[in-house]
């Protein structure tokens, strides 16, 4: 289990470290300024690994560009960063990701729940692209959450899964101990609805294992 600290400024990055993130993700579709330079700060900041994402519309972002259009932000940071989200909508602008050998979390975000044997297929779909699928749900009951922590329990490793909203905000704390890679934390300015800061994760992380 990794948390991952979802900035919307770089130099939110010392304070992630500090409080216990592994990971720091980047969230580009939420920033003003070159995204090169963004990243060249987070480094100052901070010596964890980097996530570069442009979260779509689509799946709860601000990104409003095509998949080439994605494909040209992209470009000049992949060199500097340690992941790229690839969304499924852009695995065909994959190519330069998987040449210049940085890790692909290949994500889908959807704003309501799948059947579970649809998680399965949806996880070979991203499986095939990319390193660790990122499947993002949106549960409308216990039973549903019930089905997606049997699906992260029994889904190929690595695999990461969380729910959108805040409704079952405690599953992003149940989820990564049936087995999801990655919890998605902010380090003081929420970058979705229900996510709990770093700090918090890491006090319910020690009351929990």
């Amino acid at each position: 289990m990794q948390i991952v600290a979802a900035l919307t400024d770089p130099a939110q990055a010392a304070a992630a470290q500090a409080q216990g993130a592994h990971i720091i993700e980047l969230r580009f579709d939420l920033m003003d300024g070159d995204p090169v330079e963004l990243v060249r700060t987070c480094r100052k900041a901070s010596q964890l690994p980097i996530i570069a994402t442009f979260r779509s519309a689509q799946e709860g972002g601000q990104y409003f560009g095509s998949p080439e259009e994605w494909a040209k932000k992209i470009a000049p940071l992949i060199p500097l960063v340690d992941y790229v989200d690839v969304e499924q909508q852009f695995a065909r602008e994959a190519g330069p990701v998987i040449s210049a050998g940085r890790a692909i979390i290949a994500s889908h975000h959807e704003a309501q729940m799948m059947p579970l044997h649809i998680l399965f297929v949806l996880e070979q779909e991203l499986r095939s692209y990319g390193d660790i699928p990122k499947i993002i749900v949106t549960p409308n009951n216990e039973d549903d959450l019930i089905d997606l922590i049997a699906f992260t329990r029994a889904a190929k490793k690595p695999i990461c899964t969380g729910v959108m909203g805040a409704s079952f905000r405690y599953a992003r704390a149940i989820l990564p101990l049936f087995g999801s890679e990655f919890v998605y934390c902010h380090a003081g300015v929420p970058t979705a609805a229900g996510q709990y800061s770093v700090e918090e994760f890491v006090t319910l992380q020690k009351l929990l294992l």
